[in-house]
């Protein structure tokens, strides 16, 4: 039976950690760890300083000289504060939690700001039980933004439909910094209450909400600011992110695996913005974790633009903890969590090694195993049972009306109105999308057609579909469309490439349909194999098979997305 510590000695045993705290820093008694000769970034002065940094407690206690129980000569190196990823979804990684953070810590990552708006669309507020055991007690520090739209818009079908009252008990968890990317930007300019309920709702409790609103301009811009969004991270030029910062948002600036829009925001690092931008990936897939890299990956490329190392560092750690009110790390300062990246120099940026509280956590690549956390019985088995939907046939996906054509655009997820179609014309790159209800098995199914997607045979589904994570599947043939799909059911949820009715490649993601069991090596090498078998059917290499179509039924990014009740036109909010 657990012993339950009581306020008193709660207190007592605070008070005497708060109390060896002091003595070491006061030079009275040795510290746990010190970093010798240290050269490091100091983000309050935007200088490098030297000295011993003397760590207690898992706590940065001071810099000057000092004796350690462990002393490590640190000399010819540099020394940061731990990365800070202001803006993910953990599930885009395609792995659990415990594999995100083994990829991660080697690049310096020790602290991740999550919105779990994908397993929630899926699973309803299980989803949000389900990633905070998921995460507990992880060596990477994973904070949670609690799900706004979920559905996103009222035009999904999700596998929840949550109000502010079905998550506010949610709040007061430790780990909960605020309210997740308001993507229904048209449902707050046009004073739609429940969704500004949720806003007011994350004000009550004095949390941070954040904003998704690409492309908005003038007075609707003011509108949603107004509104009380305090931040965006889906600025693509920097016309809009210097518009949305003159407004007093804080920009993050994201480069990930589907959207990369460093280059075009790199002018905001400098001293004049500097002070209002963050780092962040959004999505990440397996792939650019391990090849890549994650924050370390967008420090490096922004020195390579010329932004001013110093400047960078504070991008990738102090900015964020400061927004998100985290005060206690993303510097080396007396009282800053003792978390380090030590690198080489800032022209190779290797990363040496990487303390997480004081603890040594990867020292040149190798990493300190560390156990996953547990999840109850529950709601494991509840993540692995998300589908409920009847065997499809090839007549489920024939329809000779004329439907709109969705026009992808490489290497972003924004798409164009190419017109219309009523047949698949593989020669001229028009191809038929469906989306496939698959969480209450109303045998809904949107059809349409997309172009610039390339596929020449067979067909590519995948039931990572945000945000609903419905079925989505793209076909040169309804065969084949059907088989695929039907496929991702069988597995409870994957990737599958499929050509005469049989998969060339499939990626299985048995967690909620859109997260894998096994370990992110292993998924990498599945997907990679998949997206390979994808290219030689004819996908454009110049578009992420997956990543981009899990994107095409998003209904809040401009122009046409797929839902599953057909095309629909994100700007005129019409379905074409």
């Amino acid at each position: 039976m657990a012993v339950i510590e009581s306020y008193a000695g709660k207190i007592n045993r605070k008070l005497n950690k708060k109390l060896r705290i002091i003595d070491v820093a006061a030079g009275r008694e040795k510290a746990d760890l010190v970093l010798k000769n240290a050269t490091y970034v100091n983000v309050f002065s935007n200088e490098l300083c030297h000295d011993d940094i003397a760590v207690a407690e898992g706590l940065i206690v001071g810099m000057g000289q000092y004796d350690g129980i462990v002393e490590v000569d640190v000399s010819d190196q540099i020394v940061l504060p731990g990365f800070l990823d202001a803006h993910i979804h953990l599930e885009s990684s395609l792995v659990s939690p415990t594999e995100f953070a083994k990829a991660v810590l080697p690049h310096g990552t020790t602290t991740v700001i999550t919105d779990p708006h994908e397993i929630t669309n899926v699973m309803g507020t299980d989803g949000i039980d389900y990633m905070l055991q998921a995460t507990e007690d992880l060596p990477v520090d994973v904070r949670f933004m609690l799900p706004s739209c979920v559905p996103s818009t009222p035009l999904d079908e999700s596998g929840a439909i949550l109000d502010y009252r079905a998550i506010d008990s949610f709040y007061d968890h430790p780990r909960v910094q605020g309210l997740a990317e308001m993507m229904n930007s048209y449902g707050v300019i046009h004073n739609d209450k429940e969704v500004v309920s949720k806003i007011v709702a994350a004000q009550a409790h004095h949390k941070k909400i954040d904003g998704h609103a690409p492309g908005l301009q003038g007075n609707k811009l003011n509108a949603y600011i107004a509104a009380g969004v305090y931040s965006d991270h889906e600025c693509c030029d920097l016309d809009d992110a210097i518009a949305k910062l003159q407004r007093g948002q804080f920009i993050m600036i994201r480069d990930g695996t589907a959207a990369r829009n460093l280059e075009a925001l790199a002018p905001l690092l400098c001293d004049k913005y500097v002070e209002r931008c963050m780092f962040c990936t959004d999505d990440k897939h397996p792939n650019d974790l391990l090849e890549k890299g994650h924050i370390d990956y967008i420090v490096k490329k922004a020195i390579s633009l010329g932004v001013d190392p110093i400047i960078a560092i504070k991008a990738a750690c102090h900015n964020a903890a400061r927004y998100f009110l985290l005060n206690n790390r993303g510097a080396i300062a007396p009282g800053y969590l003792a978390d380090f990246v030590i690198i080489d120099d800032f022209r190779s940026f290797n990363i040496q090694q990487v303390y997480k509280k004081g603890v040594l956590m990867c020292d040149h690549g190798v990493l300190t195993d560390f156990p996953a956390p547990e999840i109850e019985e529950y709601l494991s088995k509840r993540a692995h049972d998300t589908f409920r939907l009847k065997h499809l046939t090839a007549e489920d996906f024939r329809d000779a009306r004329p439907r709109g054509v969705i026009g992808m655009v490489p290497n972003e997820i924004v798409t164009t109105d190419a017109g219309y179609s009523d047949h698949i014309d593989a020669e001229q790159d028009i191809l038929k999308i469906a989306v496939i209800e698959r969480h209450r098995n109303t045998h809904h199914i949107g059809l349409g057609y997309i172009k610039n997607y390339g596929l020449k045979r067979g067909a590519v589904a995948t039931s990572i579909s945000h945000d609903s994570h419905n079925i989505i599947v793209v076909g040169t043939n309804e065969e084949d469309m059907a088989y695929a799909a039907n496929r991702v059911v069988e597995l409870n949820g994957g990737i599958i490439v499929a050509e005469g009715e049989r998969s060339t490649a499939e990626v299985p993601l048995a967690i909620a349909g859109i997260m894998s069991d096994e370990p992110l090596v292993v998924v990498n090498e599945k997907l990679e194999d998949a997206k390979e078998k994808a290219f030689t059917a004819g996908v454009s290499r110049g578009v992420d098979p997956f990543m981009t179509l899990s994107f095409m039924a998003l209904n809040v990014i401009p122009t046409l997305r797929i839902t599953t009740r057909g095309v629909f036109d994100v700007v005129s909010q019409q379905y074409v």
